[in-house]
Formats: structure tokens, sequence, C-alpha cells
């Protein structure tokens, strides 16, 4: 990995945002699949999607905001949205028992998605993404940080799209420890980002 840097979204710019969000999945979806109550394809339009965003990552001001850009060498690069629990409706209104666990839990912050621009991807980028969550984790106070990736079976592989919730690999480097796995490929991962990295296993 080149130099990589990253700023909470509310002290980047739109255009590096829009960058960010230019093609694929995430080019549609725009981080609003746990954010809208309803069905988000059903019972929102794109535009809505697009506005939704910009006001959530509320660039240009004090925020609070949405999640994380990544820069490579200075370039727009990656996303990761990282936000209160409670600012994802859908976490409680599906039925999957892994989006309820803990509800009287306080200060979850849940790690929900990863998004990497074509020309960074396979680069570890997402790696660096996660890390980055530990340290704004400890920035804003977060007690308790929280994903949902997904861990396919062995000699299966995913494409991107499916893999934007993360792949449970990502999480443990960060620190992250699998605190439950409801379904055959999702996990639940936590971590603290107060407590200090482990240190690194002797060789000797």
């Amino acid at each position: 990995m080149s130099d990589f840097t990253w700023l909470p979204a509310n002290q980047a710019t739109v255009e590096d945002v829009e960058a960010v969000f230019a093609t694929g999945g995430a080019h549609k979806c725009r981080c609003q699949a746990l954010k809208v109550p309803g069905w988000i394809w059903r019972d929102t339009t794109q535009e809505q999607r697009d506005a939704a965003l910009l006001e959530q990552t509320a660039c240009g001001t004090g925020g609070p905001t949405s999640g994380l850009i990544g820069y490579v060498d200075g370039e727009p690069a990656g996303w990761v949205a990282v936000e209160q629990r409670a600012s994802y409706p859908r976490l409680w209104s599906r039925k999957q028992a892994w989006m309820r666990m803990d509800p009287e839990m306080e200060g979850v912050w849940s790690v929900t998605c990863f998004v990497v621009r074509k020309g960074w991807r396979q680069a570890g980028l997402t790696y660096e993404l996660a890390a980055a969550t530990v340290e704004y984790g400890r920035q804003v106070g977060a007690v308790v940080l929280e994903g949902y990736p997904i861990e396919p079976p062995p000699g299966r592989s995913v494409i991107w799209d499916e893999a934007s919730v993360g792949l449970v690999q990502v999480f443990l480097e960060a620190g992250y420890e699998v605190v439950a796995s409801p379904t055959l490929r999702r996990r639940v991962v936590r971590r603290r980002p107060s407590d200090p990295p482990d240190p690194p296993t002797s060789s000797g």
C-alpha cells in the first residue's frame, strides 16, 4: 500500500465522496441499504439516495458524519461507513437475530459497509479502512465497534459488491473478535476501541 490517510467524511469534500461512489453498486445504493426503513429499491428513488448520502456525510461542516474517506497518495480511494448503531433503522427492523444483539448495550457504533474505488481494489485497502475505524472510534468515544461481515465457506469466493459488508479476516486484522455466528456465512464482530492491540506473537 502506498501512502494511506483517512478523514471523517465531513472533513472531506463532496467531490471526494462522489469520486469514491462513482461506479458499481455503491453508485446506486449510496450506502442507504440500512438507513432507509423500507425496501431500498422499492421505496426510494436514486435522487433521494443521492441526496441522503450528501446530507449524511455533511461535507464541509462540523458533523456528525456517516463514514470515513480513505486516500492513497492523496487520491480519494475508499469509504467505510461507521456511525452510531441507532442511525441504522434497518438493523432493528429486520427479523434476523444477529441484527438485534444486545439492544440495550450503549455506545455501540456500527461498521456496515466498505467501498473501494476501481483502480485501488485488490490492494488491501479494506484492511486499512477497518483499522481506521478503530482510531476513529477512539476519537468519537465509541464504547464498542460492531461489524456484520461474511465468511464464505472454504474454497468459495465472493463478488466485490457481496463483500461490501466486509470479510471476517479484514476485521480480525484490525483487532475485532467474532462474538456470534448466526448463519452459515454471517458473523458479528466487535472491538472496544479503547483496548490496545494484541502484542505480536513470538515466533521463537
